[in-house]
Order: C-alpha cells, then sequence, then structure tokens
C-alpha cells in the first residue's frame, strides 16, 4: 500500500523490516529531538509490530503507522490515533510525525502531513483531523500552517516531557473546511488545506 498526492515528493507506505533498521539507527535523543525523546526506544519493539502485521493498518481504521518515504528512502513515520470527545463514538484522528534527523528542513514533513491528511480524509469517516506540538516546537507549528491545519489554541499543562508538564498548540481541519480547499483547487493540482490565516 502507497498513497500520494500529485507533485508530492514523499509517500506514505507500509513498513518494511529495512524501514525498522533505519528507524532504530536513528532514534530520537534529547540532542537530536528533543520534542520526540521519551526515553530509550524499546529494542525490537517495531519489528515484531512489522512481522505480525500490526504495524499495517487498512483503510478506514483510525489508528495507524506508516513510512515516510522520499527519494527511495525511508525517512520517518506518521502515526495517528482515535481522540473521542464525549461519550458518543465518532472519533477525531490525532496524528503526529517523526522524522530522521537528515530528513528535516527540507520540506518533507509538512509534505507527508498533508499526504497524511489527504489519506485520513479520503478512507475514514472522521469529520475532524487534529494534531498539537509543544508550543516552543515553532518549525512543527509551521509545517503544521503550511499543511493547512488551522491553530486552535493551547492545551495547557498536557504533554509530559522532560520532567514536566509542558503546554501543546492544537491544530486542526475539519472535512467542511477539507473539502472547500479541495473544491477550490484545480483539477490538476488537488492539496489538502490553506495557509492559515492570522
Amino acid at each position: 500500500m502507497t498513497y500520494t498526492l500529485p507533485g508530492s515528493p514523499v509517500l506514505l507506505r507500509h513498513f518494511t523490516l529495512d524501514d525498522c533498521t533505519v528507524l532504530e539507527a536513528n532514534p530520537a535523543t534529547m540532542d537530536s529531538d528533543r520534542f520526540s525523546f521519551f526515553g530509550l526506544p524499546v529494542p525490537g519493539r517495531m519489528r515484531r509490530r512489522v512481522e505480525s502485521g500490526e504495524a499495517h493498518p487498512k483503510p478506514g481504521e483510525v489508528h495507524g503507522l506508516l513510512v515516510v518515504e522520499a527519494e527511495g528512502v525511508c525517512i520517518g513515520f506518521v502515526s495517528w490515533h482515535p481522540q473521542n470527545y464525549g461519550p458518543i463514538n465518532a472519533p477525531t484522528a490525532n496524528f503526529g510525525i517523526g522524522l530522521i534527523p537528515s530528513a528535516r528542513g527540507k520540506g518533507y514533513g509538512t509534505e507527508a502531513q498533508k499526504v497524511l491528511v489527504d489519506y485520513l480524509f479520503q478512507t475514514t469517516t472522521v469529520n475532524r483531523v487534529e494534531a498539537s506540538t509543544d508550543v516552543e516546537n515553532i518549525a512543527e507549528q509551521r509545517s503544521l500552517e503550511k499543511a493547512g491545519l488551522l491553530r486552535e489554541g493551547v492545551v495547557r499543562g498536557a504533554h509530559y516531557r522532560e520532567g514536566r508538564y509542558n503546554d501543546m498548540a492544537l491544530y486542526a481541519l475539519t472535512r467542511p473546511d477539507y473539502e472547500q480547499a479541495r473544491a477550490a483547487s484545480s483539477a490538476t493540482k488537488i492539496t489538502t488545506g490553506f495557509s492559515a490565516s492570522r
């Protein structure tokens, strides 16, 4: 399974054992990515998920994990999980991204998040996709805005990292926003969002 958008330099696809090797060789550390570091990874955990098939989402699932590929190689991953608001089972898809250090700062993260937003709206029934990031992570906030998500506010003290609770900037896009952006785009170039206005 692969998923991309016309003109995008990245694609999303299922994990392979080779991808596990790449990611195991490039773990998040306090020095390389303090916003994604939550301690040492469990050795072999991703390999076990790939071998069991657990790492391969099916269309329609509101949880999953896919590789981000650019120029034919694994450069990171995207993941998503359901987030319910209230007692009705009508979840939002909350997503995140992790890129290896050599892939950062090249626009791949923004492109991967655009592709993922499109994938989630095209393959699930969610009415909303969202992502949050540390209020100090300015690069990811810009990336989410470029991917078409709108900043909705700050969720105070929601994220435990580096021995303390941190504030998170919350971004989201609803299905009506997404469909309006698609309708406004040309027939030959499909985009997943629009620049957030301030």
